[in-house]
C-alpha cells in the first residue's frame, strides 16, 4: 500500500462534498507529475485530503478504491486520468501547511519542496508522523 496527499480547493469541492457522496472520482488533475502520481495509485491506498487555497490542512484521510482511468471530465484521447475515492474518516485536529513547516522532519516531504502539486506521495513515515499530528492512528 502507498500514501499520497491531494488537494483540492474547499470552495469547489471539499471534504464534507466527499463525505455527502460517500465516493467519488478525483478529478480535475491537469498538471504532468500530478497525474504521474496519479497513475502510480492503486486501488487500496490511502490519502489525506487537503483542503488548498485558504485553509491548507489536511481535513481527512481517504481510500483509493479504483484503479487509475480516464478523466471523464477531461477532453477525449487526453491522458488525464481519475481514481475513485471514498472517505474513511476526519482528522481530529487539523494538520496544517504551517505545522508541517514548522517540522524539520518534513524538510523533504513534497507538500513542503513543491507546494503547488496538487496530488503528493506520502511516505510511511510522514504518514505515521501526520497522522499523529491530526490526532488519528495510521
Amino acid at each position: 500500500m502507498a500514501y499520497w496527499l491531494m488537494k483540492q480547493e474547499p470552495s469547489e469541492w471539499g471534504w464534507d462534498d466527499l463525505v455527502t457522496e460517500g465516493q467519488s472520482y478525483w478529478d480535475g488533475v491537469r498538471n504532468h507529475q500530478a497525474a504521474a502520481n496519479i497513475r502510480k495509485m492503486e486501488k487500496g491506498d490511502k490519502a489525506f485530503f487537503y483542503h488548498s487555497v485558504d485553509e491548507k490542512r489536511i481535513v481527512g484521510i481517504m481510500k483509493v478504491v479504483s484503479a487509475p482511468y480516464p478523466d471523464p471530465t477531461a477532453e477525449e484521447g487526453s491522458k488525464w486520468v481519475v481514481v475513485d475515492v471514498k472517505p474513511l474518516k476526519p482528522v481530529k485536529s487539523p494538520v496544517t501547511l504551517a505545522d508541517v513547516k514548522a517540522d524539520d522532519r518534513f524538510a523533504e516531504f513534497a507538500l513542503v519542496r513543491q507546494s503547488r502539486l496538487s496530488v503528493v506521495p506520502v511516505t510511511d513515515d510522514h504518514w505515521a508522523m501526520l497522522c499523529e499530528m491530526g490526532g488519528v492512528k495510521p
